[in-house]
């Protein structure tokens, strides 16, 4: 075999398939798998609030506890008996006997009574779809007022086939769910903010502990609950949780508000009087002001952020707290 006559370089070795030397874009990710549309909220971040709160702690309370406040309570489990053959026996004979009771009798009655008006209502059970939770709650309490009418629901339904139990649930669940949910907001929204600020801050603190309770545990499985709804043409807003957190902030803004509001009355009340009696009122005043901020905190950390508002009165609080002669060392 002749040799190379050197008239020009050896070509370049092939690129490597899926190599980022051909070019090759790299594969498309994979589809993503269903999530609920992030909610938007005017809440952010802190960049102080938490140095602040350690700080704070240690100069009120001194050695600054490592653990959580509380502790969460342990669930209780208990398991119950069912009964076997002796349950059945008496299911059948039950069964036996109610086909001669008069309630057997107002169930057919009312199979025949409300057949046309439980048509309609299994037709238009099985077609509604919304994302419009008063249309959803306005439903619900259409579909009520014929169902209650009903000597036992289960019976007369059970007699009409292909009757959507499943939606009908569902239906309810999700109407029930937001009712509750919009009566938390209106009860932060209409809270009242009024001296003294301790009794104030026992009874926000009340709230704030069954509400956080509440929406905790509603957002572990809000998005199974999404998924579930949505199976059954119910697109559920779940923005109504961000409005509660926005809510919260604001009563504990409203409860800071107050707090500083005491402290300048106690300042001017111990400059009025002797430094006896003024140091009293004055002393209790910093505490007080101290459990704001704890609550304050606790909201922050609850909501996922503060407002510009929170923001400003929170470091007005803890400025407050750093000055107090009683917190100097």
């Amino acid at each position: 075999m002749a040799p190379s006559n050197g008239s020009g370089p050896m070509p370049p070795p092939p690129p490597i398939p899926g190599s980022a030397a051909n070019g090759a874009a790299p594969p498309p990710p994979p589809p993503g798998s269903m999530r609920l549309k992030k909610a938007t909220t005017r809440l952010k971040r802190s960049s102080h609030m938490g140095n602040l709160y350690r700080n704070l702690k240690g100069k009120v309370e001194g050695v600054p506890k490592r653990g959580p406040g509380a502790a969460n309570g342990g669930k209780k489990s208990g398991g119950g008996n069912s009964g076997g053959g002796k349950q059945q026996g008496m299911a059948d004979a039950l069964a036996e006997m109610t086909k001669r009771s008069t309630y057997f009798i107002q169930i057919e009655e009312d199979v025949q009574k409300y057949e046309k008006s439980i048509k309609e209502l299994r037709t238009s059970i099985s077609t509604f779809k919304t994302a419009d939770m008063s249309e959803l709650i306005k439903f619900n309490k259409h579909v009520e007022s014929i169902l209650e009418k009903l000597t036992d629901e289960t019976q007369v339904l059970a007699r009409f086939e292909g009757f959507p139990g499943k939606k009908l649930e569902a239906l309810r669940t999700a109407s029930a769910l937001y009712s509750k949910l919009e009566s938390m907001l209106n009860e932060l929204e209409n809270c009242k903010i009024e001296p003294p600020l301790g009794q104030l801050l026992e009874r926000v603190e009340r709230c704030f502990d069954r509400i956080k309770k509440e929406v905790d545990s509603l957002e572990r499985t809000k998005d199974e609950e999404a998924k579930k709804l949505k199976g059954h043409n119910i697109e559920f807003d779940f923005q109504i949780l961000v409005r509660i957190k926005e809510a919260m902030v604001d009563v504990s803004s409203n409860c800071m508000e107050l707090a500083l509001k005491e402290r300048r009355a106690a300042k001017l009340t111990a400059n009025e009087k002797s430094k006896t009696k003024g140091e009293a009122p004055k002393k209790v005043c910093s505490k007080m002001l101290w459990r704001a901020f704890q609550f304050a905190f606790r909201v922050y950390t609850f909501a996922g952020g503060h407002d510009d508002r929170a923001d400003k009165l929170t470091r007005e609080l803890a400025h407050e707290i750093e000055t107090d002669p009683e917190h100097q060392q």
